[in-house]
């Protein structure tokens, strides 16, 4: 038996080691293949490329089954992917942990690499909080704009003189105009090419560079306003040069080869109405006018390709692509109901919602997920941060809803009425997780919050309490959070699960500082008391379960290569068999929107397979847990009082719950706001993290603290849905 153990020790050891060699060099290849990528949109706008390099690739991927979509294929869709599938493949394998020295060695300068370059740099501007690193990327994004537009501009410019133009019967700058049309939608076509990326939810690709789409929708936004604005100058300057040289007839042109007017013109009117809706007055006061008119993308690319050809399109396709295949799998997953197991209100109008789940479901702390209920409205889906930890709570996910806005104070009157609704219809999306957290490499953690900003940190507070009674070393933990009304001190009842904890929280070394805003003093105000609502099962619910199961990157990878292989499988036999004998032995040309639209079919029909029968493959590996937990037996709707409710006074410490104590005592302070300045240069550890998550203000306060000369030993974070 001793002897065994040691064998499957050593097989354990041996397996790690191979798989971080094995990630080591993954890593290695998409660096590779990505400095090739964009090589390649360095050498774009040079003739080199499009005399050379371009006819070459071409000459050898022309053929009777691809024709020149080879080529474009080739060069810039299929790099992407294929980096998409080694980080599924990389992730996959992370999950199995265990790092021998020179990997932890390797990821330890990584962390300290990064975390210098995540400091912030502009903290003030149009661009809001932007770190080190990002500015990095910024400037070279910027550089290769401006690189191309001067790179096209000289190239355009060069030929052009007085001889050539009046051949052309038109003026020097007239020519030219034509020329800054051109250029600039070629310069756009950059943009557009990276603006899907950041919207991917379950993106392998964001994961490898440690991104959420919620941490990266600022560079869709960066990205979309650069690309409209591109776009539309491009339109402009054609219908300028249209009506200047009296080709205004060119407006309603759709020829059957080469760029179709029309279509480009519908794609820019319904980018532009993509553009107006998502300027911040108009997103804040009208959402649902934003989000709806948001879903003219589609109708976006589908005319964006009919303009260019499905072959130029190549360009920006793979962040689509992927994009699409996200997207289904959101749909395919919001198609299904939840079982809502339990909800907790607090007197301060916020609610705990508890959904049972699969025990193989695992996600980090902070992790966010969608929710739909359809009792309050069957079309609005809004975020929320995971509270719930599954080391601690395998059967359960929880999330904090805190009413400020229509939808939220809709569902608290739903919850919080004299005879609640024996259950409600819930679809989600999610969960999605940041990268694993690096709190641990961290002397002490500073976490500051403002009203529902606190719903972060409770996930991490679990995770380091249950860490800490797994005997690992956690660093000293201070939250400071600021509340309006005393009310909202209950929110930290939230901490501690409704069904309590075997862990003991004692060990933490955890202050909670809390500030109250408005109120003078404890409020004497009659509250309703908390309580616990208890829902039926239905037999049409299910626990929560990862859309792709356990081994979701693995099967992210499978997904990404078997529809793109099917793809280019149909690509082939039609153009080979239909298109090709048209083109070649007729005295007719096949319709570019017609190869198009058969391109662009294929795509979406390879994509809806794997994806959908991936789903249901695992679904139906699910099906028998999930009918266990369907037939237990649950409480019939109740509404009771809570038991477990903590007090909160000044210089008092928190209230104990059965296994449950905190050693330090939580602080109250009303009617002041915190010093965060103070509060901060009073960590004198060498390396402390400060996690933010509140208004725009507090952010921008912290992060100005964080960037100064004299908090070298203060490394910034936050989370933020304000966008």
């Amino acid at each position: 038996m001793f002897h065994n153990n040691i064998v499957r020790k050593m097989a354990t050891k041996t397996w790690q080691i191979n798989s971080n060699s094995i990630q080591l060099a993954i890593k290695l290849l998409m660096l590779v293949i990505l400095l090739g990528y964009i090589m390649i949109w360095i050498m774009m706008p040079t003739n080199l490329f499009w005399l050379h390099w371009l006819p070459n690739i071409r000459a050898k991927t022309d053929s009777t089954y691809f024709g020149q979509k080879g080529a474009n294929i080739l060069i810039y869709t299929f790099p992407i992917l294929f980096i998409a599938i080694l980080g599924c493949l990389y992730l996959h394998l992370d999950k199995y942990g265990g790092r021998h020295l020179f990997m932890q060695n390797f990821i330890n300068r990584k962390h300290s690499y990064r975390t210098s370059l995540s400091q912030p740099v502009i903290v003030k501007g149009p661009l809001g909080i932007v770190s080190g690193i990002e500015v990095f990327f910024l400037v070279a994004f910027v550089s290769l704009l401006v690189w191309s537009i001067s790179a096209y501009m000289y190239q355009m410019f060069k030929n052009i003189s007085k001889e050539s133009a009046s051949k052309m019967e038109e003026s020097v700058w007239e020519v030219r105009l034509e020329s800054v049309a051109l250029l600039l939608g070629l310069v756009g076509n950059i943009c557009l090419a990276f603006l899907f990326f950041p919207v991917a939810r379950g993106s392998s690709i964001l994961r490898q560079v440690g991104l959420t789409s919620e941490s990266s929708i600022k560079y869709h936004i960066w990205l979309g306003h650069t690309a409209l604005a591109l776009f539309t100058a491009h339109g402009l300057c054609f219908v300028v040069f249209w009506a200047s040289t009296h080709q205004i007839s060119e407006v309603l042109k759709w020829d059957k080869v080469g760029p179709s007017n029309v279509a480009g013109e519908v794609a820019l009117l319904s980018g532009i109405a993509i553009w107006i809706t998502s300027q911040s007055p108009v997103r804040r006061k009208l959402f649902e006018l934003f989000f709806y008119t948001h879903h003219l993308y589609l109708v976006f690319i589908l005319f964006f390709i009919f303009h260019v050809s499905f072959s130029y399109s190549c360009i920006m396709l793979p962040g689509f692509y992927l994009f699409l295949i996200d997207r289904l799998l959101r749909f395919l997953q919001s198609q299904q109901r939840v079982s809502l197991i339990s909800a907790r209100t607090l007197p301060c109008n916020a609610i705990e919602l508890n959904f049972a789940k699969d025990s193989r479901l695992t996600y980090n702390p902070s992790s966010i997920i969608f929710i739909n209920v359809k009792n309050v409205s069957k079309l609005q889906w809004h975020p929320f941060t995971v509270t719930s930890n599954h080391k601690t709570d395998p059967d359960q996910l929880s999330v904090v809803v805190k009413c400020e806005g229509s939808w939220s104070k809709k569902l608290y009157e739903i919850l919080s009425s004299p005879t609640p609704a024996d259950r409600l219809e819930v679809s989600i999306e999610g969960p999605y997780s940041p990268a694993p957290n690096t709190y641990l490499r961290s002397q002490a953690l500073v976490m500051v919050s403002g009203g529902s900003g606190v719903t972060p940190f409770i996930s991490i507070i679990r995770e380091l309490i249950y860490l800490s009674n797994m005997n690992h070393k956690i660093p000293r933990l201070l939250l400071v959070a600021v509340f309006k009304k005393s009310a909202d001190l209950s929110m930290l009842d939230f901490i501690l699960p409704l069904s309590g904890t075997s862990q003991d929280a004692s060990r933490l070394q955890l202050q909670i500082v809390a500030y109250i805003t408005r109120d003078r003093s404890p409020s004497t105000d009659n509250q309703k008391l908390p309580r616990s609502i208890f829902f039926k099962g239905s037999d049409l619910e299910q626990p929560i379960t990862s859309v792709l199961g356990p081994n979701s990157w693995l099967w992210l990878g499978a997904i990404i290569s078997s529809s793109f292989v099917i793809f280019l499988l149909l690509l082939a036999l039609v153009h080979r068999y239909y298109i090709y004998p048209i083109d070649h032995n007729s005295n007719q040309i096949y319709s570019q929107a017609a190869t198009s639209t058969i391109s662009l079919v294929f795509l979406c029909v390879s994509v809806m397979i794997t994806a959908t029968i991936s789903f249901l493959w695992n679904k139906k590996q699910y099906k028998r847990i999930t009918r266990q937990i369907q037939t237990t037996e649950t409480p019939t709707p109740t509404a009771t009082p809570a038991t477990e409710s903590w007090h909160y006074m000044v210089d008092r410490e928190l209230e104990s719950v059965p296994h449950q104590s905190f050693t330090e005592a939580t602080e109250v302070h009303y009617g002041k706001r915190p010093n965060l300045k103070n509060i901060l240069s009073e960590c004198k550890e060498s390396n402390v993290s400060v996690l933010v998550s509140g208004p725009k203000k507090m952010r921008h306060d912290v992060a100005a603290i964080c960037s100064s000369s004299l908090a070298k030993n203060l490394h910034y974070e936050c989370f933020s849905f304000n966008w």
